[in-house]
């Protein structure tokens, strides 16, 4: 019983690690509501590409709150949607143990 829950522990990591590399391929865009910033980033939250409209240039602090809201929101997303599947996989390879039901 302990080596067929430890199998299945060693077979759930795998999926994890499987779904975090797949995750490098799924891409979150977000955009300003104006269309003048566009950042686009994999759901393992790593940063692909930045979109400035040459009109923020002119304005460095207006810039700069544009890149705080919108990585916020683009960071939120990945995070959401990595969670989601990461812990849709480790949750379906995880042996039944007695009292882990409380971590759904």
């Amino acid at each position: 019983m302990f080596g067929d829950m430890m199998g299945k522990l060693k077979e759930a990591q795998e999926k994890v690690e499987a779904t975090k590399k797949r995750l490098d391929t799924v891409l979150i865009d977000e955009k300003s509501s104006d269309n003048l910033l566009k950042i686009t980033l994999t759901a393992n939250r790593e940063i692909k590409k930045i979109e400035i409209d040459d009109s923020l240039l002119e304005d460095k602090e207006q810039l700069e709150d544009y890149l705080i809201v919108n990585l916020n929101k683009a960071i939120k997303k990945a995070t959401d949607v990595n969670e989601a599947e990461i812990g849709a996989v480790a949750k379906e390879g995880m042996p039944n143990i007695p009292g882990m039901d409380m971590f759904k």
